[in-house]
């Protein structure tokens, strides 16, 4: 019978832990958490998915959780750009705006102001592993990002200047919820 050598052992050990296969294996961790998502939520897409988690420098070395973080954090992100955005839109071009489109990207402003609170919390409780309190605040956010669309579409021809930065976060907070549903169902 024939022993492994040392060489092996050395060779197998450097590949299976080198920073090489941990990406590998992060890749595929992500891949494999956005494939859940995608099937067991409809509102989550794969790819959008896949590209936001690993647009994150720390996600190729996440973990699950780790990876719902990331989540959080990028929904926290475009939920304050978008507020900025809102503003900025109302500061500058205040002359060019109708009356019913100020009015509706005001909805906008307080909606998104009350949802970067509810991101806040659903980044606390998600910390302290309380996930059902987590997902009702990211279905919170959902919700105001599907209100502010829809106050667009109250008129005919009501056109939302907003409307990919609203599926957006949406979106992101959706692949949030989902990975907390995934973290839940593993605590039963």
């Amino acid at each position: 019978m024939i022993s492994p050598s040392p060489f092996l052992f050395l060779f197998l050990s450097f590949f299976l832990f080198s920073p090489f296969f941990l990406s590998i294996h992060a890749k595929t961790l992500i891949h494999g958490t956005c494939e859940i998502c995608s099937q067991q939520d409809p509102f989550v897409n794969y790819k959008f998915c896949t590209t936001s988690l690993q647009s994150v420098s720390g996600s190729h070395h996440a973990d699950i959780i780790e990876l719902g973080k990331i989540s959080l954090k990028l929904t926290y992100d475009n939920m304050t750009d978008t507020r900025s955005y809102i503003k900025k839109l109302l500061r500058n071009d205040i002359e060019k705006i109708s009356s019913y489109m100020k009015l509706r990207l005001d909805d906008c402003v307080d909606l998104y102001k009350d949802s970067i609170s509810d991101v806040k919390d659903a980044i606390k409780y998600y910390s302290s592993r309380r996930y059902y309190e987590a997902s009702l605040h990211l279905s919170s956010v959902m919700d105001a990002t599907t209100t502010c669309e829809d106050g667009f579409k109250e008129k005919r021809m009501g056109l939302s200047p907003l409307t990919k930065r609203n599926n957006a976060t949406f979106e992101l907070a959706a692949i949030g919820l989902s990975i907390v549903r995934i973290l839940q169902s593993d605590a039963h």
